[in-house]
C-alpha cells in the first residue's frame, strides 16, 4: 500500500488538516525602502487594501496602504505560528506588546479569547531590494483552550536546532525543528496553552532543505497523527515510491519511515504534523468556535470592546527604523536575540 495519502496543489492558501487550519506562503521581491519603510515603488494601478494580484513587480501590498503587510485585525480560538526566513515583521497587538523579528525568527501567538494585532512588513534597507519570505500557520485550540487569555512568544532563530544530516554520497539535508523533536534536538517551548506543548500530541513543524540529489528519510511518528509536507522550492523531488515535478502538498502515513530523494537542484519542504483534535471547528473568517453559537459569541465580544481596543497611533504601526530585532511582552518586559 502506499506511504502517500492524497497530492494536493499548492493554491493560496495551503490545504492543511487537523489540528492545523490554514497555512500560507508569502515571497515577495520587495524593492528598496523609503523613509516611511514603504517601497520606493509607484503604488499606481494596485488596488491599495487588498493588493493580491500576483506577478506584478514581484511584490504585494495586502492589505497595507503606505507599508505591506496587514494592518490591526482580530483573532480568537486558535493560534498563529508565523516564521520569517527573510525579511521583517513588525507586531504590535492590543495587549500593548509589540517586536520585530526575522531572518529565522518565529512567533508563536495564541489568541485564545480574543486579540488585535497588526503584521506590517517594514521595508528597511533604502540601498538594495527588500525580499520577505514567511510562512504563516493557523493551529487550533481545543475547545478546552479557546478562552484563554491570549499570549505571544518569540522563537529567535539563535535558539531555534538546525540538524545536518549527511547521507552516504556526502550531500546535506538540514532539518529546522520549530515545534517538535528530530533525532533527540528539541524545539523551543511553543506557548503554554499551545495544543503543541503537550508531546504525546506529536506537534511538529520543520523546514527542511535539502542539497542537490540528498537522500533523507522522514521517520516514524510512534502514534498514527496527521502528516502532511509542502514542496514548495526545487524542480524535482521523490518522496516514498512518487516522483513529483511540481511543488504540492503531500499527505503522508505518519507510522512508518518515508524516503525522499532530491533532484539536482536544492529544495525545500515543509513539515506540519500533529495529532487531531477531532472537535468540530466553525470559522468565521478569523474567529474559530466549535459551533455557529460560539463564532456569534465571539463577534458579540469583539463589538463590545474590540478585544481591548488599538493603543497604538495607527492600525499600520511600524517600529523606527533603527530598531533591532526585539519582543515587547504586555508587562513591559523587553526581550532581544
Amino acid at each position: 500500500m502506499s506511504n502517500i495519502l492524497s497530492v494536493k496543489p499548492l493554491g493560496f492558501p495551503w490545504p492543511t488538516q487537523d489540528p492545523f487550519l490554514f497555512c500560507v506562503h508569502h515571497l515577495d521581491f520587495y524593492p528598496k525602502g523609503n523613509s516611511h519603510l514603504g517601497p520606493q515603488a509607484s503604488l499606481t494601478g494596485r488596488n491599495i487594501g487588498q493588493d493580491f494580484a500576483e506577478n506584478k513587480e514581484g511584490w504585494r501590498m495586502y492589505h497595507g496602504t503606505n507599508v505591506p503587510g496587514f494592518p490591526a485585525h482580530p483573532h480568537s480560538g486558535f493560534e498563529t505560528v508565523t516564521i520569517v526566513t527573510k525579511g521583517f515583521v513588525d507586531h504590535s497587538d492590543s495587549l500593548g506588546a509589540a517586536g520585530r523579528f526575522g531572518h529565522g525568527d518565529v512567533q508563536w501567538m495564541t489568541a485564545g479569547k480574543g486579540v488585535q494585532h497588526c503584521e506590517m512588513f517594514p521595508l528597511l534597507n533604502q540601498e538594495k531590494e527588500n525580499t520577505l519570505e514567511l510562512f504563516q500557520i493557523w493551529l487550533n485550540l481545543p475547545k478546552a483552550s479557546k478562552k484563554v487569555e491570549p499570549h505571544f512568544s518569540m522563537l529567535w532563530n539563535e535558539t531555534i536546532p538546525v540538524v545536518t544530516v549527511v547521507d552516504e554520497a556526502g550531500a546535506k539535508t538540514l532539518v529546522k525543528v520549530m515545534a517538535g523533536n528530530y533525532q533527540g534536538h528539541q524545539a523551543p517551548s511553543p506557548a503554554p496553552n499551545s495544543w503543541a506543548a503537550n508531546p504525546t500530541n506529536e506537534v511538529a513543524i520543520w523546514l527542511i532543505q535539502l542539497s542537490p540529489h540528498a537522500s533523507w528519510q522522514l521517520p516514524a511518528s510512534t502514534s498514527v497523527v496527521n502528516r502532511s509536507v509542502f514542496f514548495y522550492e526545487g524542480d524535482q523531488i521523490q518522496v516514498s515510491e512518487k516522483a513529483f515535478g511540481a511543488h504540492a502538498a503531500i499527505q503522508l502515513k505518519s507510522n512508518v519511515n518515508i524516503d525522499i530523494k532530491n533532484g539536482a537542484t536544492p529544495s525545500s519542504l515543509l513539515l506540519l504534523q500533529g495529532k487531531a483534535i477531532n472537535e468540530p471547528v466553525a470559522q468565521h473568517g478569523p474567529f474559530v468556535g466549535n459551533t455557529q453559537a460560539d463564532i456569534q459569541q465571539i463577534f458579540f465580544e469583539y463589538q463590545k470592546d474590540e478585544f481591548g481596543g488599538w493603543p497604538w497611533p495607527s492600525p499600520e504601526h511600524v517600529h523606527a527604523a533603527n530598531e533591532t530585532r526585539f519582543a515587547k511582552y504586555p508587562g513591559g518586559q523587553i526581550e532581544r536575540p
